[in-house]
């Protein structure tokens, strides 16, 4: 059976950023729909999944340049070749926002209000820079938006007119596994997750076939 979503466990307070900021509230404030639903752009989920997918390559010693092999092939039919816009060159992965389940975002909008839902789901996290003295440094106080752990996020994939096959199944799959962080400061301790496709065992199903062809 061909999986239809991607389900995202956030382990730690993650910011999945605008970019801007709130007046008065915080520096950073984190993605959010006009309903207070905070989520994921698609592009950017498949983007960090295109990139767990290289280091997934790069594990087997398996080149840019070899369009052969068999795993650089189920990358570049699954993500697209890097740089190339064109229809026909942006793979055959679609994947939608990450967001809360459609079931659960109805029950949570029939009881709260845009802004009540935004705090039920959020945090605010405050940060400053310490100077070479071990003090704060002036005016360096930041407050940024985190989205909080334990929320579960999905997002619905589809494949166009192609089935995908076992091959690009197996990598996704692996490159889920390898997927382990997301959002502002990923790589500073915030943003860590547990990416499955569909569930745990079909990831895990998928994952011991790659293990199993790789061998």
């Amino acid at each position: 059976m061909t999986p239809t979503k991607i389900r995202i466990k956030l382990k730690s307070a993650s910011t999945f950023g605008r970019g801007d900021g709130v007046a008065g509230l915080v520096d950073r404030e984190i993605e959010h729909d006009e309903d207070g639903f905070p989520f994921l752009r698609g592009k950017t989920l498949k983007g960090l999944l295109a990139e767990s997918a290289e280091n997934v390559l790069y594990a087997l010693q398996v080149t840019e340049e070899d369009k052969t092999n068999p795993w650089r092939a189920a990358k570049n039919k699954l993500f697209g070749l890097p740089g190339r816009g064109d229809q026909g060159e942006r793979g055959i992965l679609h994947i939608g926002d990450a967001q809360l389940a459609e079931n659960l975002r109805t029950v949570i909008k029939s009881k709260l209000n845009k802004n009540d839902v935004l705090y039920s789901l959020t945090g605010i996290r405050r940060q400053t820079a310490i100077n070479p003295n071990g003090a704060p440094d002036d005016a360096s106080l930041r407050s940024i938006r985190v989205l909080l752990p334990g929320v579960i996020l999905e997002s619905k994939i589809d494949f166009g007119s192609e089935e995908p096959g076992e091959t690009q199944l197996q990598l996704l799959a692996a490159a889920l596994l390898d997927f382990r962080r997301a959002g502002t400061g990923r790589n500073r301790g915030r943003g860590w997750l547990e990416a499955t496709l569909d569930d745990e065992d079909t990831t895990h199903m998928l994952f011991n076939q790659f293990a199993g062809a790789i061998a």
